[in-house]
């Protein structure tokens, strides 16, 4: 036993290795066999430990960023995190007792990964398998297949891998290593044979703004005037650029999140300094916002700033961070006193628009910081018209780690899903531009004042993956449904007669 909690430690870390810093995709499916056989067999009791040992290897890891909140949030997060691969390690152990098991575990690791990244409260999709395949050859497949598609994908080929090792009869090994062949060949092969290449309608010019963060970079309210101000100056000396011709003139600026840490309508010095920057540039400014909803919360927004008519149209943040952004149960929590929670004074709410903002005549999909990481307001932007992506992101919490890096793979992941350019901006890094294929076509150093000005293409042709939306994630959670209930009602059935028989063959006292 204590060997297979060993190996699930083991290849919970090596899958950890397939994100960023590493970023060595290849192990993917190898740590996912090792999960599956270190589960295979036992007691269900025992493989939930096993799979506890799996989660906390590769939550500890992944999640190390976290401890730039604090060792006691990082510790928090990934132990909770790790809780769902001890379901998955006792479901992936139940399972193994059909014949089919291969499909049921990868439908399984889908239904874990859809489920963390839903519950409880907002959830935290960090660790998605397809959040790691941006710079591989499955990157392809995800135009047809989405995120949901892509993890499946690696899922499978995981547990294909671990059906090679464990079939005992060479008959079986064969078929094995034909489905994993056979998968291959089509996650790889069909998006080769049958590439789906963006067909631009227009064009656009976006300026992307990173103003940097003062101080230590990792404190957005250390100077948070001086962070608006460093917008401000940016924006009005690329106006001075245009005018003289050294920049071409953009179709709008784009700010990142927390531009402002305070609300621009009702601060007088914050709303004179955006009016003064949108003025002299004289075209829109998508503005990253804190905006007060009361005394009890606040809004986190993007809003559409006009040169001639001021504020217009809003993005309001999705998925605020738990414990973060707002806190659950306020009024229990509030009499503990607890140190790190009394700093989130109010609430922030969560927006529910699906409509795209409408920038200088362009429809975008706007995103807030984690609000990339979840496929539902993306997606449902998309499939409503927006024929461009923009980004807006604080990463200036987690400036000084890896979180930045992970956090740009999964947005450069939506660019290649939905076939759309994507713009990002964030406060001090990371900032770019990207093309649908993924590729970085401009880039901002963490830790400077950037301004990026490029030509992107509008596109509104709707991809395989967006039109199927959150169907891939249902049918994955009916095949993990149907997959328990064939391994589990027959297995209960076989134990219950065997109870009879023993009980039939037993001697009598």
């Amino acid at each position: 036993m204590l060997l297979r909690i060993l190996m699930a430690v083991a290849c919970g870390v090596g899958l950890s290795l397939a994100f960023e810093p590493v970023a060595v995709p290849f192990v993917i499916p190898f740590a996912v066999a090792g999960f599956v056989i270190a589960t295979r067999g036992l007691r269900l009791r025992a493989a939930l430990l096993v799979g506890w040992a799996f989660g906390i290897g590769f939550q500890f890891v992944l999640l190390y960023w976290m401890r730039s909140v604090g060792y006691d949030g990082w510790l928090g997060l990934s132990l909770w995190q790790s809780l769902f691969y001890a379901v998955l390690g006792a479901a992936s152990c139940a399972v193994q007792r059909h014949r089919l098991w291969p499909m049921w575990v990868a439908a399984l690791w889908v239904t874990t990964e859809l489920w963390y990244s839903a519950w409880p409260f907002s959830g935290m999709p960090w660790g998605r398998l397809a959040f790691a395949v941006v710079d591989t050859p499955l990157a392809d497949a995800l135009p047809w297949v989405g995120t949901v598609g892509a993890s499946f994908v690696l899922a499978l080929s995981g547990a294909l891998l671990a059906w090679t090792v464990v079939a005992a009869r060479r008959r079986e090994k064969l078929v094995a290593w034909g489905c994993l062949a056979a998968l291959a060949a089509i996650a790889l092969g069909v998006p080769a044979v049958v590439p789906r290449t963006p067909h631009p309608d227009g064009q656009a010019t976006v300026a992307v703004i990173q103003g940097d963060v003062p101080g230590n970079g990792d404190n957005i309210l250390y100077d948070f005037r001086q962070v608006t101000q460093n917008q401000v100056d940016l924006t009005t000396r690329l106006a001075a650029d245009v005018a003289a011709g050294r920049e071409p003139k953009p179709d709008f600026v784009l700010w990142p999140e927390n531009s402002t840490a305070v609300d621009p309508f009702r601060d007088q010095q914050t709303n004179a300094g955006i009016l003064a920057a949108s003025e002299a540039i004289g075209v829109p400014i998508l503005v990253g916002a804190i905006v007060d909803a009361g005394p009890q919360h606040v809004l986190n927004q993007g809003i559409v700033w006009d040169p001639v008519t001021g504020a217009g149209d809003r993005y309001t943040k999705h998925h605020p961070v738990v414990f973060g952004e707002y806190i659950p149960f306020r009024s229990y929590l509030d009499n503990l006193q607890i140190g790190r929670l009394t700093m989130v004074g109010r609430d922030m709410l969560s927006g529910t628009r699906l409509e795209p903002l409408r920038i200088a005549g362009i429809e975008i999909a706007d995103s807030i910081c984690f609000d990339v990481a979840y496929d539902d307001a993306i997606y449902g932007q998309v499939d409503r018209g927006a024929d461009l992506l923009t980004v807006q992101t604080s990463n200036a919490t987690f400036i000084h780690t890896d979180q930045i890096d992970q956090q740009f793979a999964i947005t450069r992941l939506r660019a290649i899903e939905t076939g759309r350019w994507l713009t990002v901006s964030s406060t001090n890094g990371v900032s770019g531009v990207i093309a649908p294929d993924g590729h970085v076509v401009a880039q901002a150093e963490p830790r400077t004042q950037a301004t990026l000005v490029e030509t992107v293409g509008l596109d509104t042709a709707i991809t395989p993956a967006v039109r199927i939306g959150p169907w891939s994630g249902r049918l994955c959670v009916l095949l993990a449904g149907l997959g328990l209930v064939l391994a589990v009602v027959p297995y209960r059935r076989n134990l219950a007669r065997r109870q009879v028989d023993e009980a039939t063959l037993s001697p009598t006292h």
